[in-house]
Order: structure tokens, then C-alpha cells, then sequence
């Protein structure tokens, strides 16, 4: 492949974190994802890409198709990921989240 096709193919990881930053890892954690938190990453990531926060009657339906197609392989992956570390607690979570979001919006003048 020549390498300025594959260039353009590529997507700069800046715009890959701006993207789903309201996507949050599902994976790993105690409790385990429950089936609407795998749902409402679908749908923002479905909202995201297709940029309707709400679609059009017109495209109601592929819309809610690409939500239960994304949920379904998000439900999938997870099922079938395999890893030997313990489990993530959510709250300590959630406060590592708070503390970087805290650290952030606090330097910004």
C-alpha cells in the first residue's frame, strides 16, 4: 500500500480521544457493566459518529438498528475478554476521575 494512502487512512490519536471521550471503559471492573451501561455507550458512540444527538423521524430506525448492532458486539467483546488482572473497583475509579477532572478545570484560567 503506498504509504500517502495509508496516511490519509490514518486517524491522529488526538482526534481519536476527543471523539469518545464520553465513552468510559467497560471492561474489568467489579460490579461488571450492566446491560444499560453497554446500551448508553452504544448509543453515544452511534450519536457521535453519525452527529444527530437525535435523529430525524426518517432516520429513527437505522439509528435504533446501529444502537442494538453496537451494544450487541459491545456486550460480545466483553463476554469474551480474558485478562489475569483483579477487577477495578468503581469507586476508586470514579474518584481518580473526579480528582483528574478537579486538576483540570482548576488550571484553567
Amino acid at each position: 500500500m503506498n504509504e500517502d494512502v495509508f496516511a490519509q487512512c490514518v486517524v491522529p490519536p488526538t482526534t481519536l480521544a476527543r471523539m469518545c471521550r464520553n465513552i468510559h471503559s467497560l471492561y474489568n471492573f467489579e460490579p461488571p457493566a450492566t446491560e444499560e451501561e453497554v446500551r448508553s455507550a452504544a448509543l453515544q458512540y452511534v450519536r457521535k459518529i453519525s452527529g444527530f444527538n437525535k435523529p430525524s423521524r426518517v432516520n429513527e430506525e437505522a439509528f435504533a438498528r446501529a444502537v442494538d448492532a453496537v451494544a450487541a458486539a459491545s456486550a460480545r467483546l466483553l463476554e469474551e475478554l480474558v485478562t489475569s488482572a483483579s477487577p477495578k473497583d468503581r469507586e476508586v475509579e470514579a474518584a481518580r476521575a473526579r480528582a483528574r477532572a478537579q486538576e483540570r478545570f482548576s488550571s484553567v484560567s
